[in-house]
């Protein structure tokens, strides 16, 4: 490739098209209609980290850092680093029972709308065909692209085929291995698999070390690379691109990709975190967390089935899917969607937990989805005693919700009361609905119960809406659809 002229041809089309690199145009920016109504995407963290499969996708940082379970682990199981570095699990990389048509079906019965596969990782091997650098599934490893497999397997299933760059941390990311005899060594040139391998940056201040040119101009050549080969609906990008040296990137890369979108006749949307893009001309994400309350502007938490990894290792500690549909129900009600993360194993297949888990949400989607589905949030959230956590990294324990947690969502004349955990003697109380309530002054014509033949009984007075059952146990929230007049 031509990077001078790929640039210039970059340029041009922000030049020519209607959002340009500056934040007032970008404000321009509209969520995607299909992206407020789809609600629930899969995320999947794949790759040559998946071949080690010790303590998570950090592993090729990790092991590198003396001392360190991954450092000592690598040594026992591989022998020393100069001999068997991390760029040779690249042929051990073959994805050889990898399956797209298996992976959209999977997807499909689990009730997600859109998929998101790491295109890369801050490893920087290109889980794609690619132009900039030889160190990419299709030319090594499995010898395919993946992506595009992807993209044809889930689109054909009605999926929204997204991709997600982690790239911008790569500039550090293999620094450790220049502090002792590695195979991580000078000279290093664009397009090395190790390359650039810069200082660290303190993580809390992120200062000391920032990209140089060569590095954000590759950063954005390898982004407009993947908008250009796959024209993805969406573009997640993680931590690190909100440093200062990336915002002048970030703001070309918005307006070549939002004009992209344009030509290709639909909206596209961008993710970040911590305030790298300006508020309301992309769409915010909370990773492994979520917002208390009702937010009035949409957004998305990313997280995974497993508490301590985004990749497979065989000693994964896993969430209940229980808990994954609460959360789920929680976000959509604060105006939210979830962004629920897998990790396939080298060979390309699922384990059975990440599985099981999809096939239980999808289960709970395919009788309640109309809850959850092209939904809008209502004038309050929910209500209950139980306090749901804010922010990033709040996911670490298990919400322990209560029969007197309710959380709201609408559709045209309904009203879906989410109870998310079913009482054992059958009675419901709903504040919100009381007589003569701040919510709601309305009448109610009439409730049904999602997914259950019995006919509740209601009353409401002073106090609540009570509405009584007398057959219904449920280990997994249960869905009153209220129709109001």
């Amino acid at each position: 490739m031509d990077r001078a002229k790929r640039l210039e041809a970059i340029e041009n089309t922000i030049t020519n098209g209607p959002f340009k690199d500056d934040w007032d145009s970008l404000a321009a920016f509209e969520v995607p209609a299909w992206y407020r109504k789809a609600k629930f995407g899969i995320f999947i963290h794949w790759g040559v980290y998946s071949v080690p499969a010790f303590r998570g996708e950090w592993y090729p940082r990790n092991m590198y850092i003396k001392d360190s379970e991954e450092y000592n682990h690598h040594i026992r199981t591989y022998g020393e680093h100069k001999q068997f570095g991390y760029k040779d699990f690249i042929p051990m990389f073959q994805a050889e029972r990898f399956d797209a048509e298996e992976w959209a079906e999977l997807f499909n019965r689990s009730g997600a709308k859109y998929v998101m596969h790491v295109a890369e990782h801050h490893d920087g091997f290109q889980m794609y065909k690619s132009d900039l650098s030889p160190f990419n599934a299709y030319a090594m490893g499995p010898g395919k692209d993946l992506l595009a497999e992807m993209k044809t397997a889930f689109e054909h299933k009605g999926l929204e085929f997204c991709v997600s760059s982690h790239r911008a941390e790569h500039w550090f990311f293999m620094s450790r291995g220049k502090q002792f005899d590695s195979d991580i060594v000078e000279p290093l040139t664009c397009g090395d698999f190790y390359w650039p391998a810069m200082p660290e940056p303190d993580h809390q201040d992120l200062a000391g070390s920032p990209p140089d040119q060569a590095f954000l101009d590759d950063w954005l050549l390898r982004c407009c690379e993947l908008v250009d080969r796959y024209r993805p609906k969406i573009f997640y990008f993680d931590w690190w691109i909100q440093t200062t040296a990336f915002k002048p990137y970030l703001k070309k890369f918005a307006a070549y990709y939002y004009n992209r979108g344009v030509e290709w006749g639909y909206p596209v949307a961008i993710n970040y975190k911590h305030d790298a893009y300006m508020f309301g001309t992309a769409v915010p994400d909370v990773e492994r967390g979520q917002f208390a309350e009702l937010k009035s502007y949409f957004w998305q938490t990313d997280t995974a089935v497993a508490r301590n990894s985004w990749c497979y290792t065989p000693g994964n500690d896993y969430k209940s899917s229980l808990e994954v549909i609460q959360s789920l129900i929680d976000i959509v009600s604060k105006n939210g969607s979830l962004l629920l993360n897998i990790g396939p194993k080298a060979d390309g297949t699922i384990p059975d937990e990440d599985r099981e888990i999809l096939l239980a949400i999808g289960d709970w989607l395919r009788i309640n989805g109309e809850s959850i589905y092209e939904t809008t949030c209502w004038k309050t959230f929910g209500e209950g005693p139980t306090e749901v956590r804010e922010g990033q990294f709040t996911d670490g324990s298990t919400t322990a919700f209560t029969s007197s947690d309710i959380r709201f969502t609408t559709k045209g004349q309904y009203l879906y009361a989410t109870v998310m955990a079913y009482p054992e003697d059958g009675l419901v109380r709903i504040h919100a609905l009381k007589e003569h309530s701040k919510h709601y002054h309305g009448l109610i014509r009439d409730i049904h119960i999602l997914g259950f033949d019995e006919k509740p009984t209601w009353e409401r007075d002073r106090d609540s809406l009570l509405i009584r059952t007398t057959t219904i146990q449920s280990i997994v929230p249960v869905v009153f659809k209220i129709e109001l007049e």
